[in-house]
């Protein structure tokens, strides 16, 4: 192969002879594939099949780690605040039956001592359902920001937004090409791996095991992350939101390990049907403020708490959940979280 692989030589020789038969790409290949993409240089069609030739053969962590590296060398505007907040890079496909709950969590988590920054876009390629986004805008925050706007509201609030076209216009620019495909792409993974705020730990969620294995390896593969702590779980509708139940949680700092927690144990003692609501972002938006202020001691006052207590853990901010539940009933309790969502939302 030549030293300056077109994607439409990698799509032939490599990646595209079927999911049995195809190669991985080397870190090079896998990074003279992501520029390319980036350029906008392919052809609608080469471009289509060589994700479809990635999403049947499966991505090595070395491949993803080297898609988020031309990602942070060529798209993404890292901004990063005075403090070192907790990076939450949820999944962009957004949540379509129950509520979203990551910016009341993170409000909480805030108000403990633990920053927070989501990221997101307004609409997602093969989902268009509701994200952080949505939640946000419907509690009137300024979501469209830029990087520098999203790094000081981190710093004086607590938590901060970074909007997926003012931070990493390289990825937004492909959300035409997205929408065509009509599947899931790597990109869907390699974007919540950005990291404009150049947090050095990351909350993500997963639906196998497996997939938080992947995600370890792309972290540790990559040359330019910055996260030397990950915590993932099962989410709710993949979510960075805990699924009641048994859950699986991931947890890296220095070594992988993996865990089950029951969240009945953490006071989360109902099913998933519990938590869905009619319009996602409108009345998420409403259970967020109804539960930072105090005012629900329901289902969703549990849900919010314990994700509070994931952010708050995850930081390394408490040495247990347990330990983070406390911190973060306690601030619902005292106002502190319904200061911190005023402060948010008066930004």
């Amino acid at each position: 192969m030549p030293d300056d692989w077109t994607l439409r030589e990698l799509l032939s020789d490599v990646v595209g002879s079927g999911p049995k038969s195809a190669e991985d790409m080397s870190r090079a290949q896998a990074r003279a594939a992501m520029a390319a993409i980036l350029d906008g240089d392919p052809a609608p069609t080469t471009l289509g099949a060589f994700w479809l030739a990635n999403r049947w053969k499966r991505n090595t962590p070395t491949e993803l780690a080297a898609f988020v590296d031309v990602l942070e060398d060529r798209s993404v505007r890292r901004v990063e605040p005075d403090c070192d907040p907790l990076d939450c890079g949820a999944n962009y496909d957004g949540k379509h039956s129950t509520a979203l709950l990551g910016v009341a969590a993170g409000v909480v988590a805030a108000a403990a001592g633990t920053p927070v920054v989501a990221h997101s876009g307004d609409r997602v390629p093969t989902g268009r359902n509701p994200t952080y986004k949505h939640v946000l805008d419907e509690l009137g925050v300024r979501t469209e920001l830029d990087p520098s706007e999203s790094a000081a509201m981190v710093d004086e609030v607590g938590f901060g937004f970074y909007y997926q076209p003012r931070f990493n216009p390289g990825v937004h620019g492909l959300l035409a090409r997205r929408d065509e495909m009509g599947v899931r792409t790597f990109l869907n993974t390699v974007e919540t791996l950005a990291n404009p705020a150049g947090a050095s730990a990351h909350l993500g969620s997963f639906y196998h095991l497996s997939f938080a294995k992947r995600v370890v390896d792309t972290v540790r593969e990559s040359e330019t992350s910055a996260f030397d702590r990950v915590l993932m779980f099962q989410g709710l509708e993949g979510y960075d939101d805990i699924r009641p139940g048994a859950t699986a949680v991931a947890e890296y700092e220095a070594e992988f390990e993996d865990f089950e927690i029951a969240t009945a144990d953490y006071g989360m003692d109902f099913e998933r049907e519990d938590l869905e609501v009619d319009d996602v972002a409108a009345d998420s938006a409403a259970i967020t403020e109804a539960v930072v202020e105090g005012e629900r001691e329901d289902q969703f006052a549990d849900a919010v708490a314990l994700n509070a207590a994931f952010r708050i853990y995850a930081r390394g901010d408490a040495p247990t959940l347990r330990d983070g539940l406390d911190d973060a009933r306690a601030v619902i309790d005292d106002g502190s979280a319904a200061a911190v969502l005023a402060d948010l939302t008066s930004f």
